[in-house]
């Protein structure tokens, strides 16, 4: 037997009879056929082809909440991944699911993310004729924008997770426990972050929400991920109690933070940048990268602009304007 053979046989003797299986044929099926690895199932390569792509680099450099914040210990959205990938995968060996899958679907769930977080993706999707969804354009990511074109040839299980983070229920276990990690780790971190910039102070969260689920962030995260596991694996939810008491505290979040005018100060401006980048490559289609250009050939572009602008990292679009909009002092 194969290292991969003898990790597959490990599986059946040790996973849930909810678990997706490495050997399943249906969530292993792939868009282009080719040879396993002898080291790793399925979803290990994929987790490994999710790690070393260039799309999962750039989201150490794109907004959670906090637009370009000073300072190293605010959230970006790559800090925020590694954290919905921790709580996803201690709640998949808690259950008894396969914990491979789960990193992966977690690892690669926010990869078509916009610069400038969501008042980017708003914007995008406002101007361009496709519209744009981050959870959809990360499918489009691994399916057709890494690796110049060829995508990253990932299992349907892990596609179809990456699908439905945001608004749907997943095919797998593992796809609706990492939709959960997702809101644990932005609210809770999202509190932090909050704190430290002086927009929130811990006496302001609701007590009907601390009394339930914790005062410090690491109560708050244990109390939820233990009510998943113990919620069972019929559905993938909160008890009942923890629900009410999570669902608060996230309209809290948005109604304090998430539409604050201290948070929220620079997206007129990074609205504005968007939007004047957008036009300018619609207008000035030839000078796309290569890449670029190529999927404008196969589509519009108007898919090649939105493609090019979504992947940048906030600082590399902000650089991109001031070289075409700023005046170059002369020297």
């Amino acid at each position: 037997m194969t290292v991969r053979e003898q990790i597959e046989s490990k599986e059946a003797g040790i996973l849930s009879e909810y678990a997706c299986k490495s050997t399943d044929s249906y969530f292993t099926r792939k868009l282009r056929s080719e040879e396993k690895c002898p080291y790793r199932t399925e979803f290990q390569r994929d987790r490994d082809r999710i790690l070393h792509c260039n799309s999962f680099r750039r989201l150490k450099r794109k907004t959670q909440v906090f637009l370009s914040p000073v300072g190293d210990h605010y959230r970006t959205r790559l800090t925020h991944t590694l954290e919905v990938s921790q709580i996803a995968r201690t709640i998949s060996r808690g259950m008894g699911m396969n914990e491979d899958l789960t990193e992966a679907v977690a690892l690669g769930h926010d990869l078509g993310h916009s610069p400038f977080g969501h008042c980017g993706e708003a914007v995008l999707n406002e101007i361009c004729p496709h519209g744009f969804r981050h959870y959809l354009q990360s499918v489009r990511v691994v399916e057709e924008i890494e690796k110049n074109g060829r995508g990253l040839n990932l299992t349907y299980a892990v596609r179809n997770g990456i699908e439905c983070h945001t608004n749907k229920v997943a095919e797998t276990k593992e796809g609706c426990i990492v939709r959960l990690a997702d809101t644990i780790a932005y609210i809770n971190h999202d509190i932090e972050d909050s704190i430290r910039a002086g927009i929130l102070f811990s006496q302001d969260l609701p007590t009907e929400c601390t009394d339930v689920l914790g005062n410090t962030k690491t109560q708050r995260i244990t109390t939820l991920i233990a009510s998943v596991i113990e919620h069972g694996p019929d559905v993938i939810d909160f008890a009942p109690e923890i629900r009410k008491a999570h669902d608060d505290l996230r309209s809290f979040m948005f109604e304090r933070v998430y539409t604050n005018p201290a948070a929220k100060q620079e997206e007129s401006k990074a609205e504005l940048l968007v939007k004047k980048l957008y036009s300018f490559f619609i207008e000035n289609s030839s000078l796309l990268p290569a890449e670029y250009q190529e999927i404008m050939r196969k589509t519009d572009e108007h898919r090649a602009v939105c493609d090019y602008i979504s992947g940048m990292s906030d600082e590399y679009a902000v650089d991109l304007y001031t070289e075409l909009f700023v005046p170059k002092f002369w020297k």
